[in-house]
């Protein structure tokens, strides 16, 4: 007689959390390798540019300790000269390393187009020798290797403002999968643990069960920080998440809002940028850079009533930045922004590009983000075969 062999249920929870988990990577496993292999593709995008652009970040002039820099609106027209843009100069970062050079940039978008390279009609980045007006590079961030990786990961290079649902709900979705995978991997007694932390191969000799492995295993160690990742990048999409951080943070679901600060009627005095300029410097010395708006419009297009300037306190990071607001003919300081009297919700959104990227723990923390992200990258693939295996073996039995 065959011996009858007894299997114990499945409980309700892990029965549909496998379920899914199933479902869900298969509708949304393709897309969610994407987002994950881009994003970690841009990791060290600082680093790697940085590098590259070594000889135009650095200008190599020499005695600069005995000179002054060219006045911003000369070198805004010596700049203008050169490129030949049928679009005015965006905003100029000025470094506080007086052995860097300034960057100038043209950017301006269409709101209309319906994917990226319609949306950005130019983004073109130049880098100036702020003592003679010599420029160093130009470079067509439209086009750049690292521009196209950053908004296929933020919107498969569809238009910005409605690609970040397509790219946002199968996030959402690959968080429940997240939370399902920890629940199927958690083991149900004593015993049980052995195999789930890490791998024992030493008699195993299927890619099957290695590849089940690595789903598991990996998919543990990589969920917890996968979450953070989800919900940093889940924040730029859907604003209720940032409504339910903000008030986690600071009992408000929204940040403060900005006063529309007007400048002065009388006449601008000149060279304005150089005042405002010459103020910031006065008051952060020790920060990185700057950042100054020249075409007289925010991010969004809309016309600004005054000069916002926006300090960054170190390089390659947003997470601690400041910010002064002058008369835009006058020059004189209207009010002042600084890191320190922010709300907690208000710092939040201002670290969490930085939270996203692994810029804000450092150069370690990148690292881990990169595993991290080649974990992610990974699992869509691995589950698949996990699937496909199943699949596979029932079609034989049959």
């Amino acid at each position: 007689m065959k011996k009858k062999h007894h299997h114990k249920k499945t409980g309700f929870i892990k029965k549909w959390s496998a379920k899914l988990h199933l479902w869900l990577g298969l509708s949304v496993g393709f897309i969610v390798f994407i987002v994950s292999l881009s994003g970690t593709m841009y990791v060290f995008k600082d680093e790697i540019q940085n590098k590259i652009r070594g000889e135009a970040i650095f200008h190599q002039e020499k005695n600069i300790e005995n000179k002054k820099p060219l006045s911003i609106a000369i070198l805004q027209g010596k700049v203008n000269a050169q490129v030949q843009e049928k679009y005015p100069i965006s905003s100029v970062e000025i470094p506080l390393d007086k052995r860097k050079s300034y960057e100038f940039l043209f950017y301006e978008k269409n709101k209309k187009a319906w994917n990226y390279f319609d949306e950005v009609l130019i983004n073109k980045l130049v880098y100036v020798n702020p003592y003679n007006g010599e420029i160093l590079g130009i470079y067509d961030e439209k086009y750049n290797f690292f521009t196209i990786l950053k908004f296929i990961h933020w919107s498969l290079l569809l238009n910005s403002e409605w690609g970040k649902y397509v790219v946002g709900i199968p996030v959402l979705l690959f968080v429940v999968m997240l939370i399902t995978g920890i629940i199927l991997w958690w083991p149900k007694n004593k015993n049980a643990r052995k195999g789930r932390f890490w791998f024992n191969w030493k008699n195993i000799k299927t890619w099957k069960r290695r590849n089940y492995d690595l789903h598991q295993i990996l998919g543990f160690y990589a969920s917890f920080f996968a979450l953070i990742l989800c919900t940093t990048g889940l924040y730029f999409a859907f604003p209720w998440v940032k409504n339910v951080i903000h008030f986690t943070l600071s009992g408000s679901t929204n940040l403060p809002k900005e006063k529309e600060l007007k400048s002065s009627k009388s006449n601008q005095i000149l060279p304005i940028f150089d005042v405002v300029a010459a103020q910031t410097q006065t008051k952060y010395s020790a920060s990185s850079s700057f950042r100054i708006p020249l075409n007289g419009k925010n991010k969004k297009g809309k016309t600004l009533e005054n000069i916002p300037v926006t300090i960054y306190q170190e390089d390659g990071r947003f997470s601690v930045r400041n910010q002064m607001i002058f008369d835009k003919n006058s020059g004189k300081l209207l009010a002042e922004k600084s890191h320190q009297n922010l709300s907690n919700a208000e710092k939040f959104a201002n670290a969490n590009y930085d939270i996203h990227t692994g810029s804000y723990f450092g150069f370690f923390g990148k690292i881990i983000w990169f595993l991290v992200g080649i974990i992610c990258s990974s699992l869509p693939v691995t589950g698949f075969l996990v699937w496909w295996g199943k699949k596979k073996k029932q079609k034989k039995e049959i």
